[in-house]
């Protein structure tokens, strides 16, 4: 029964709180801005620099990013073009002390769905986030198809890992498995989980047949140290991206 715990957990967790990137130099504005969104049930991801931005959205999965123009490190327009190249449909929003028309256009030639200056009421920023998420829904939840891991990107719905100009096809089985590992990142993904979901079957036999794709997937990151498929005794796997 320890296994349906966890099932309920990891539902719980996907389906409850969209979770943000903010990336903002000053720490203090930073931590009061993410104090007001986790109010409305977002979860927020901080980072101060340009760099950890960019690290943090290798490794998680986000519904938006908002991020400070002068940012140490890198700045803010050369992470959004960074962040837009691992996926072009993130909804972002820059927030800048600048006004200057130029520094306006340069934001929204990056991608950005909105530019908001400094200072600016909360409440705004909460309205404009909403109607962007919904907007970028269309109202109605979508599946979660790509996702950046590490130096690579995975579409489930294509079956394809790409690295660089190198493209791997997966079959439906590794498609199916990686998407579970991917939708719990850096989390542990009960055995029992993965074989219902991918499998619908929980014997013996396939639980071997699924160490033979675990397998399989750790082969396909060999490139990149940072990326494990760790087996966690008694329990199950879980795919963890970076330290």
């Amino acid at each position: 029964m320890n296994w349906i715990f966890h099932f309920q957990k990891i539902i719980f967790n996907m389906d409850a709180k969209q979770t943000v990137l903010l990336v903002e130099d000053d720490f203090n504005f930073g931590n009061v801005l993410k104090s007001y969104l986790e109010i409305y049930d977002f979860e927020v991801v901080l980072k101060t620099d340009g760099t950890a931005g960019l690290s943090a959205f290798r490794k998680g999965s986000f519904v938006l990013c908002i991020l400070d123009v002068m940012l140490p490190n890198m700045d803010g327009f050369t992470l959004g073009r960074e962040i837009k190249k691992l996926n072009p449909e993130i909804p972002m929003i820059y927030l800048t002390a600048k006004t200057l028309k130029a520094d306006m256009v340069e934001g929204f030639k990056t991608g950005a769905d909105d530019y908001i200056t400094k200072p600016f009421d909360t409440e705004l920023l909460l309205l404009k986030i909403q109607a962007i998420l919904k907007r970028q829904s269309g109202n109605v939840p979508q599946e979660i198809v790509e996702f950046a891991i590490g130096h690579y990107f995975f579409n489930a719905k294509k079956r394809t890992v790409k690295l660089g100009d190198e493209i791997q096809k997966l079959s439906p089985k590794e498609a199916e498995l990686l998407k579970v590992l991917c939708m719990n990142i850096n989390d542990v993904v009960p055995r029992e989980l993965a074989l219902q979901k991918v499998w619908n079957d929980d014997s013996y036999f396939t639980a071997r047949s699924m160490d033979v794709f675990i397998s399989r997937l750790r082969k396909l990151f060999k490139e990149d140290p940072s990326i494990t498929i760790e087996n966690i005794h008694g329990n199950g796997y879980c795919l963890q991206v970076g330290g």
